[in-house]
């Protein structure tokens, strides 16, 4: 079976995505191939030869227009077909959020992604919230929706095994998610060149069953009371 990535594919529009690209591959490569064996066959054809004249062409010639006319027609039906393929997966990723089951929030910021996690009330936004730097944990099969925001400049939050990217731009709050289809610790990157420290921004996603997940979300917050109520009692 033809893999195009090396990067499994983790999420449920993965394969969408994967199916345009092949397209796009296969199309691409097909013309690559014809205009490198037009230019050769143009060169060996109208090579120097002795006792022949170079000619000046206007392109006025029904004969000599066709070979840019007919190729632009192909080229543009071609076109007409990857819009045809990527404009349903361009509304499923991008225009048609399902409900989420739970919501997180991804900050950018040089050079290190902050991620807060619903607790154990799954509501984000309330105290027993959780934040993590450079691991964002989330649990398999279940519809995440994303709070994307950038504490300073551009920065594009990628996880290649979802297929996913999306710019952070500073001043706004994008919204997108993801459903995870199979367990593992992965890569996020910053695809967007933020600076000088932007090659060391890396993070990783922790994809759990449900029991791993409900076990990391039960002993954080084991730790964030902890924490609160040993600062209560140093304050009184």
């Amino acid at each position: 079976m033809f893999e195009p990535f090396k990067v499994e594919a983790l999420s449920t529009f993965a394969s969408d995505i994967d199916g345009v690209i092949i397209l796009v591959t296969i199309l691409v490569g097909f013309w690559f191939f014809v205009a490198q064996a037009a230019l050769i066959g143009f060169c060996i054809h109208f090579r120097h030869r002795d006792g022949h004249k170079a000619q000046y062409i206007a392109g006025d010639k029904k004969s000599e227009t066709r070979w840019i006319t007919i190729p632009l027609a192909l080229i543009v039906t071609c076109d007409v077909f990857i819009a045809m393929a990527d404009g349903p997966v361009w509304k499923k990723v991008k225009e048609h959020r399902p409900e989420p089951d739970r919501i997180v929030r991804v900050i950018a910021q040089q050079w290190a992604w902050t991620f807060v996690h619903p607790g154990q009330d799954e509501k984000l936004g309330t105290p027993d919230d959780i934040t993590t730097t450079g691991d964002l944990h989330v649990e398999v099969n279940k519809v995440y929706h994303f709070e994307l925001s950038s504490r300073d400049v551009l920065h594009s939050f990628s996880v290649p095994v979802f297929r996913l990217k999306q710019d952070a731009i500073p001043g706004r709050t994008i919204v997108g998610w993801f459903e995870a289809t199979g367990t593992g610790t992965y890569d996020i990157q910053c695809t967007e060149i933020c600076g000088i420290g932007h090659g060391l921004m890396p993070a990783r996603i922790q994809i759990e069953t449900p029991e791993q997940h409900a076990a990391w979300v039960s002993e954080r917050s084991q730790t964030l009371l902890a924490s609160t109520t040993s600062l209560r009692a140093g304050q009184e």
